[in-house]
């Protein structure tokens, strides 16, 4: 069944433990970008270039899924370096397959982690696989997710009451 709850939530994409993640099976993280792991158009960091060496070196393997144009994408990924797809039409299914297939990896051995319900979570869930929800980095961001954030809202609000089976193992890694 298709969810916009996330299996897990947490402050940051920073504070997951990624070794607790391999431990429990996960052998590949799609990525979102924007106000995940940087503000909005804003290029890679020394901290999402560490971020990328400690996941890479606890043997998970990365993908870049953005609906941003190729320049934005490949540039970001190529100085984390991560595999990427851009202009991937989230929430559609096709990116999170295809990212699966570039990581050779599973639904079961997937995770997707990104800041917003509407293309990242749905994404992840039309696609079978678990997601965590990060907070936004930067509330500076295009008009139009802003109008996204609004309905997000009582989703958010009611996760607590709500929360998807199978959560337990992921919660294991966020601190």
């Amino acid at each position: 069944m298709v969810s916009l709850l996330p299996t897990v939530r947490t402050d940051s994409a920073y504070t997951i433990d990624y070794e607790k993640l391999y431990e429990t099976g996960i052998r590949g993280i799609i990525f979102d970008i924007d106000n995940t792991l940087v503000p909005h158009d804003a290029p890679a960091d020394d901290r999402s270039r560490e971020l990328f060496a400690r996941i890479h070196a606890a043997g998970i393997r990365t993908v870049i899924l953005s609906n941003n144009g190729q320049k934005r994408v490949k540039s970001f990924a190529d100085d984390v370096n991560s595999a990427y797809i851009f202009k991937a039409a989230k929430p559609k299914r096709e990116g999170f397959l295809l990212s699966m297939k570039k990581m050779e990896t599973g639904r079961k051995s997937t995770v997707l982690i990104g800041d917003q319900l509407f293309t990242d979570v749905l994404g992840a869930s039309n696609a079978g696989i678990r997601s965590i929800l990060v907070k936004r980095i930067s509330f500076h961001e295009k008009f139009y997710i802003h109008l996204k954030r609004i309905l997000e809202y009582p989703v958010l609000f009611f996760f607590p009451v709500f929360r998807r089976k199978n959560s337990s193992e992921l919660e294991g890694a966020l601190r």
